[in-house]
């Protein structure tokens, strides 16, 4: 046991073993309680002088107490409460501010008198209405139009260097430098409360206004801030789109966007539209954020927007979108609300949202023009690394140069100085009889490694394949049983190979052939990064680039260790002549004129030739080093003598370099360092796996619940699969050292986890699977359908609908859903809805036999014009939210009441097929005027007439009802709530939980 500790950090099994589990695992440990635990905010309620975070929550909890979706009841209430909240923060903060309540109560905007020095001015904006459109989901599809009415309140906290006056009023331009944007949505979706999106966001930013805004000027901003509190980012973004009718809208130049995509957590940067504006969120005390999302969102990856496009798009403007991310399971539906959040959570992005907007609102640049792609990552939540691509892509260039460069110039002088043992198969020596062939056996281990590679990494796509066959869905619930899975078995199998592989032709060049296969992969991967970087702007793979930097020192330190090999020349002479025999750990013969030497039949025969080949120590007690042939594997040096005439010298000499290699590998390898793989393995694992496994933890935590979306099975799976070669890869230059019991031990949790994700049922309490409702009323015919849209694998939905009690007896049908590509809707005629007041219950009227009241309307057609136009007059009761839909594509349309809009912005250019309605007020009439057919066709005008009059224009008229806060106004949704089990979650599935609708021809 002596010579089993005499080193450290020798190269052997224990020191191997000890050193890499421990790094290992206090990575992984870091990694992943950074990645779950939330920063605890501070215990003072004031942690920041105008900060208050006992008012954050308590302005939370009342947001988030009921649905308030723009075609709601409670999203008015929650407006007048967000203003009387802004005027009383206001007025404790400041003295002077402006506040014209005429200004809303009377829709007058513009023509308020505002005070020329007045520090923070409040717009209640019930005037701007917007008429946009949207491409349809091919370019060769008809796309849909919206008109909208906003409700937004905006704030204007003047900066220092703005200067005086209300510029906004006179149609002056706003000040040169500009300002920043800072925005949040007060609306929810109606099947959600609305805590993280985007409750939170709302109350960082009333605690910004407090901050700005605080008596005495402490932390006046340079340049204006304008808050914005848009309502109707849940429909279509529309509270974005009606603020650049607002004037405050020229003033921002740049931007930060609070969101929220799950419930509670951390608040995550995930995009940016340059490097500038990045650096703004360096300050931030726990940054949280990755390029790669970005990137995502660029290349269409992800499908879902906010309203950070609409400020980049169509405001020009430059900035940053943070939002919490997950649980996606919890995202839309009850179970976001104050108490599946936390005022940690709610601190975590007060604290990044303060730093960021007063460095960008004190920043001197003016922030015209685009900015530079950036690489933006942060480091265990305490630093944010921003660079700007084109560093990224120049060390890329330099990498791919410089590194296959300086191993070929280590290799040319380690050949020059007769020491490049790998791919060497044998010396030429001279001996008096002529020329004679050592064989080095430096080829030996060269293909062990991609072996190990390829089996291992097979093994777990395979295991990804497999449990996406048996049990798809069990990621959803328990995604680090999966990655337990993925991590043993690749771990289990490579060390098991390797293991076989050194037992069968050992070598002491192992570890550098390992080092030169990964340096060639990982070249090739990335050029193709490098090329990404160039083309398509693509930074997500930083951490490739970074990881190459790291198997290339590696390698330059595998490649330096060769320097303290002997000469081949000199191995080759220790080589005793044809009489002394062969080492059978070379595994060869020497040729010496063209004969082959054996070891004589004399030697062979002699009774006391056993001990003198009986390897040294053996009587000692066994050791990590031993093998487990002990008997049968001769050591290095047994048959070794130099050419000296005494050879009890030259016996001691070679067992004291026999001492110096391990079993069974080459003889040469005697003076081999035995510390440096110590430092190669660091270089291997801290960096690469700190990056690799942040990318790892955040890109599986952003999927593995979306297959409830409709997004694909294989992906959570295969990106786990990925990412656990991408992690394990640093210790497979090191494996075959390892002793088997961490590797038994995988073993067992491999195959504990493995029959868990078998078996296991995929969604529990705490992970629901989320289902997507809608209710469809014909009033015409007074059909009644409700529908569940969901996944298709399995018989889940069709379960989830049969526990309701009014399905009962009724066939449900499924068919694929034209909503939600990837999932399926299952329907069945549902409770009669009651979202417009009906008779009295003690008439005994049924709900249905009012249906025909919901919704009134009249199309008229125009027929002394050249053009095809109708006249639509559309009224619902107790909503402010309906639509048309045509059965062919549109080319123009105009409501009354609305601003002026460009044909181009109103109608996509292949037209559209639906116009959603929009409006500020309960009970409106619309009156639309449509256009379709050729307009620019030349036809004659009075066979063009003629034309017209067999061109007719059919669809539906549809208006929306989205109010669930009362109990029994849609009572298929509360027997939804009430009676799904409990591994179920409801979302709503439409912007209208109920649609009830009526046919036109014309």
């Amino acid at each position: 046991m002596k010579r089993a500790f005499s080193n450290p950090i020798g190269f052997t099994p224990l020191p191997v073993t000890i050193i890499s589990s421990l790094v290992y695992t206090a990575l992984f440990v870091a990694l992943v309680v950074m990645h779950l635990v939330v920063p605890s905010a501070p215990r003072s309620p004031t942690p920041i002088s105008g900060v208050n975070l006992t008012e954050a929550w308590l302005d939370l909890q009342y947001i988030s107490g009921g649905f308030h979706p723009y075609n709601s009841r409670r999203n008015d209430e929650t407006r007048d409460w967000l203003l009387r909240r802004i005027e009383r923060i206001l007025a404790e903060s400041t003295r002077g501010f402006m506040f014209d309540r005429s200004r809303y109560l009377h829709d007058d905007l513009f023509r308020a008198s505002v005070a020329k020095q007045s520090p923070a001015v409040v717009f209640s904006d019930v005037t701007s209405n917007v008429t946009f459109s949207s491409e349809g989901k091919k370019l060769s599809e008809p796309g849909l139009s919206v008109y909208f009415e906003g409700t937004n309140i905006i704030v204007y906290i003047r900066g220092s260097e703005d200067g005086d006056g209300d510029w906004w009023t006179t149609g002056q331009e706003p000040p040169e430098k500009g300002g920043v944007l800072v925005n949040a949505h007060y609306d929810s979706v109606s099947t959600g409360y609305g805590a993280s999106d985007d409750g939170v966001g709302v109350v960082t930013i009333l605690q910004l206004m407090k901050y700005f805004t605080s008596e005495g000027h402490k932390h006046k901003p340079k340049k204006g801030i304008v808050a914005l509190f848009n309502n109707g980012e849940e429909d279509y973004l529309n509270g974005a789109q009606a603020f650049r009718k607002h004037p405050l809208s020229k003033f921002p130049k740049t931007f930060l966007n609070l969101e929220g995509a799950g419930a509670g957590g951390r608040a995550v940067m995930f995009r940016s539209t340059d490097t500038e504006v990045t650096k703004a969120y360096q300050k931030s005390e726990h940054p949280f954020a990755s390029v790669l999302s970005g990137d995502a969102f660029k290349r269409g990856i992800i499908k879902s927007e906010t309203d950070y496009r609409v400020f980049t798009e169509r405001l020009g403007l430059r900035g940053l979108d943070v939002a919490f991310f997950e649980p996606r399971a919890s995202y839309h539906t009850d179970r976001d609300d104050a108490k599946h959040t936390s005022i940690d959570s709610v601190w975590h992005m007060l604290s990044a949202a303060i730093p960021t907007l007063e460095a960008l609102s004190s920043d001197s640049q003016s922030f015209d023009g685009k900015g530079s792609d950036s690489v933006w990552f942060d480091l265990f939540g305490q630093i944010l690394a921003v660079f700007k691509l084109r560093i990224l892509f120049a060390l890329s260039i330099t990498l791919l140069i410089v590194a296959p460069l300086t191993l070929i110039i280590i290799g040319t002088v380690l050949y020059k100085v007769d020491k490049l043992y790998i791919f060497g198969r044998k010396k030429q020596v001279q001996r008096g009889e002529g020329d004679e062939s050592i064989l080095l056996h430096g080829w030996k281990g060269f293909f062990q490694y991609p072996l190990l590679v390829v089996l291992a990494s097979a093994a777990v796509i395979g295991l990804a394949f497999l449990v996406v066959k048996l049990n798809p869905y069990i990621v959803y619930s328990s995604p680090y049983a999966v990655w337990s899975m993925m991590l043993s078995a690749w771990f289990f199998v490579a060390w098991f190979v390797s293991c076989a592989a050194d037992f069968l032709r050992p070598s002491a060049l192992t570890r550098l052939y390992s080092l030169l296969w990964l340096s060639f992969v990982s070249w090739i991967i990335l050029l193709g990064v490098t090329v990404l970087e160039k083309r398509e702007n693509i930074a997500g793979g930083y951490f490739l680039v970074f990881y190459f930097a790291a198997i290339f020192l590696a390698t330059t330190i595998a490649f330096l260790e060769s320097f303290s090999l002997p000469r081949k020349s000199e191995d080759a002479e220790e080589v005793s002549p044809s009489d002394d025999g062969r080492n059978p750990s070379r595994g060869s013969q020497s040729i010496s004129s063209g004969q082959r030497l054996a070891r004589s039949s004399e030697e062979q025969q002699r009774p006391d030739n056993t001990n003198e080949e009986q390897p040294a120590g053996e009587d000692e007690e066994a050791t990590e080093t031993t093998s487990l042939l002990r008997h049968d594997r001769q050591t290095t040096f047994a048959h070794y003598r130099h050419q000296n005439p005494d050879t009890n010298e030259a016996e001691a000499i070679d067992e004291g370099k026999e001492r110096k290699v391990y079993l069974g590998e080459q003889a040469w390898s005697w003076s081999l360092l035995t510390w440096p793989w110590l430092l190669q393995f660091l270089l291997l694992s801290i960096i690469p796996i700190i990056l690799t496994g942040e990318v790892a933890l955040f890109f599986t935590s952003s999927v593995y619940q979306t297959l409830a979306d409709g997004s694909s099975v294989m992906l959570p799976y295969f990106a786990i699969a990925i990412f656990t070669i991408l992690l394990l890869i640093p210790v497979s230059p090191f494996i075959h050292r390892y002793t088997y019991h961490i590797p038994i031990f995988l073993l067992l949790v491999f195959i504990g986890t493995l029959i868990y994700n078998l078996v296991a049922f995929p969604f529990s309490a705490n992970n629901r699977l989320k289902v997507y409702f809608d209710q469809r009323v014909d009033l015409d015919t007074g059909i009644n359908t409700v529908s569940l849209t969901g996944i298709k694998d399995g018989s889940f939905l069709q379960d989830i609908a049969a526990s309701l009690p009014s399905t009962a007896g009724q066939e449900i049908v499924c068919i694929d859903s034209t909503l939600r590509t990837g999932l399926q809707q299952c329907s069945w005629h549902g409770l009669p809805p009651k979202v417009v007041p009906s008779p009295p219950p003690g008439l005994g009227i049924p709900p249905q036999f009012g249906y025909a009241d919901w919704l009134s309307f009249n199309v008229s057609r125009t027929t002394n014009t050249t053009r095809n136009e109708v006249h639509v007059t559309l009224f619902g009761k107790n909503t402010r939210a309906c639509k048309i839909e045509f059965d062919s594509p549109i080319s123009d349309f105009d409501v009354k009441g609305a601003a002026p809009e460009e044909r181009s912005e109103k109608v996509p250019k292949e037209g559209s097929k639906e116009i959603r309605l929009w409006s500020r007020t309960w009970g409106k009439p619309w009156h639309v005027r449509v256009h379709w057919g050729d307009e620019e066709s030349s036809i004659p005008v009075d066979m063009k007439k003629q034309q017209r009059k067999r061109q007719g224009l059919n669809g539906r008229v549809v208006c929306l009802w989205s109010d669930a806060n009362d109990s029994g106004v849609i009572p298929a949704l509360d027997e939804a709530w009430k009676f799904v089990p409990a591994w179920v979650a409801i979302s709503k599935a439409k912007d209208g939980l109920v649609e009830g609708s009526k046919s036109f021809l014309t």
